[in-house]
């Protein structure tokens, strides 16, 4: 998930960007407003009367879900601001909690109700972005650890066959590749930490722990 800063504040800015980061989530905090793309959200800090104007600006090149930051609680303001294309408004001091859960509200709006996040216990997947949190702390991964993980969260607590994870991952059968399944495992649990929830089951193959 990318992050885009634009915001006058520096101290508001350098506050998302640690919050956000620390989340997991990829921030960028720049100045140029219409510098957009590739981003899934941007984050525009206003001064005065000025969030209509900034958010047109950013509607002629870009859909990207806009959420503004305000000093001022002004609400005749935040309409203009909205039908000028904001998709959400936050008052500044900042709750970096709510500001979170404001942007991942905004995100299932703007996608229709679709999320890329799967969830299995304090396992988080954003299968769109390959990142990883647990318990909240972001766990980076490679591809292929990646791909295992997301198919073992996709049916907690059921066993994947080694077979499947083989045939899925590598379309191989032999010895070999059965070695370098579990050496990808073993990764696997070491960066996910403990308590282990990638369980063994002998003979057959693995399960993640519900």
């Amino acid at each position: 998930m990318r992050v885009f800063v634009v915001d006058e504040d520096s101290q508001t800015a350098a506050e998302i960007e640690a919050a956000l980061g620390k989340s997991g989530y990829s921030v960028t905090v720049g100045s140029d407003r219409t510098a957009t793309l590739g981003y899934d959200v941007v984050f525009l800090g206003v001064r005065g009367d000025e969030g209509s104007a900034a958010c047109r600006e950013i509607r002629r090149v870009s859909d990207v879900p806009i959420i503004v930051l305000s000093a001022r609680d002004d609400r005749a303001e935040r309409v203009r601001g909205l039908r000028a294309g904001a998709d959400d408004y936050l008052v500044k001091p900042l709750c970096m909690d709510e500001l979170e859960a404001r942007m991942e509200a905004v995100l299932r709006r703007t996608r229709g109700g679709k999320t890329d996040v799967l969830q299995a216990g304090d396992i988080q997947i954003d299968a769109r972005r390959y990142l990883v949190w647990r318990d909240g702390r972001n766990v980076p991964l490679t591809p292929k650890e990646f791909a295992l993980l997301r198919r073992l969260v996709q049916t907690p607590g059921e066993v994947v066959t080694k077979q499947t994870l083989l045939l899925e991952n590598w379309k191989d059968l032999s010895r070999s590749a059965a070695r370098t399944l579990d050496v990808h495992i073993a990764h696997l649990r070491a960066k996910l930490g403990e308590p282990n929830v990638v369980e063994t089951v002998r003979g057959v193959g693995y399960r993640l722990l519900p």
